[in-house]
């Protein structure tokens, strides 16, 4: 988190490019809310920050009813919306501090949100969506040389050494590359990553797992993709999906999705998909259903594997004795799934 009196600056500021960021309990209240939150601005000494909703809820604040903190984790500010809108409109254009403070947003904020967001800088983002963009223009006939200065490469050395490093393969061998689009969706539990290719998701995983990384390297490897901070119409449609689901008015997901993984895991990954909203069954259970009641443990181990998660409802699965046992995701959300779909299930 930004030191403390940036922090405190913020909320005096009630900056909303700072929402995302950090999030502050109001110790005389009990409330924790967003930090452009518009009720009355409490005294440094009586805040207490947090990184998360998760921290603040632990340390027993319940949310403002004014900025409603609960329902932001990670939610893109207004601001940020308009410039998404402006790059697509001109996805070949280098933009300057000057240029963001023209159309009315500050450097300093599109800085700090892309590195929460992305872990990478503004103008590195800015930098792969040109050089995605020159490869689909190489495959739609392009020459290398209109591809490279069609996206504002000045040379073609820089053009050909900035390729190489993104995807290791010169631009005439670029053409052939698949990519794999690759996004933060915001959802009720907190941020999930989402990867998608043109025959559907590929990965759906909350931010914070643990094997987030190895996920991404299995499925990178695995289709031989290079993966792409970029939009998708089948990561737009399972966010979309996720907030009806959060809702309570949705139980089955229409979005399509590829699985990689072994013949073994594909099977245990199918049954799952068999388990009714709403309801859970036990290890054993998940064993014999594809016909091997001695692979308790394989089953577990290739449950944990699932790398799209709610879809493929892994959570569904607990001990036998009823504990809810691991999830990739922390069990303190594998208890909201299964409490959300339970009620929901019963209010049907």
């Amino acid at each position: 988190m930004p030191k403390i009196r940036e922090m405190y600056q913020a909320v005096v500021n009630r900056d909303s490019s700072y929402e995302g960021i950090f999030y502050l309990g109001v110790k005389t209240t009990g409330v924790f809310c967003k930090p452009g939150c518009r009720a009355r601005i409490p005294k440094l000494e009586n805040i207490e920050f947090f990184s998360s909703t998760k921290s603040a809820f632990a340390k027993g604040y319940r949310p403002c009813k004014v900025c409603k903190p609960e329902n932001l984790n990670g939610t893109t500010p207004p601001w940020i919306n308009r410039l998404n809108l402006e790059i697509e409109n001109d996805r070949s254009k280098k933009w300057s501090d000057e240029e963001l403070k023209l159309i009315g947003i500050d450097p300093s904020g599109v800085r700090r949100w892309f590195k929460k967001k992305y872990d990478m800088t503004f103008h590195n983002y800015i930098r792969k969506i040109r050089l995605s963009n020159a490869i689909t223009e190489m495959k739609n006939g392009e020459t290398m040389t209109q591809a490279a200065f069609a996206q504002g490469y000045e040379s073609l050395s820089g053009f050909i050494d900035a390729m190489k490093s993104f995807t290791g393969k010169t631009p005439t061998e670029s053409k052939n590359v698949k990519f794999l689009s690759v996004d933060k969706i915001n959802t009720q539990l907190g941020p999930m990553i989402a990867c998608a290719m043109d025959d559907g998701i590929y990965l759906l995983e909350f931010e914070d797992r643990r094997m987030l990384k190895t996920q991404m390297k299995r499925i990178i490897r695995g289709n031989k993709v290079v993966p792409v901070l970029s939009k998708h119409k089948y990561i737009k449609q399972i966010e979309e999906e996720l907030q009806l689901y959060f809702e309570g008015k949705l139980s089955e997901f229409k979005t399509p999705f590829k699985m990689t993984g072994t013949e073994f895991q594909k099977s245990v990954w199918n049954q799952l998909l068999k388990i009714p909203f709403g309801e859970t069954i036990c290890y054993e259970e998940l064993a014999a259903r594809i016909g091997n009641p001695t692979a308790q443990r394989a089953v577990a181990n290739a449950n944990g594997f699932n790398s799209i998660g709610i879809v493929i409802p892994c959570h569904r699965v607990i001990g036998k004795d009823g504990n809810l046992r691991g999830y990739g995701g922390k069990v303190w959300r594998k208890k909201k799934l299964l409490d959300l779909e339970s009620a929901n299930n019963n209010a049907d």
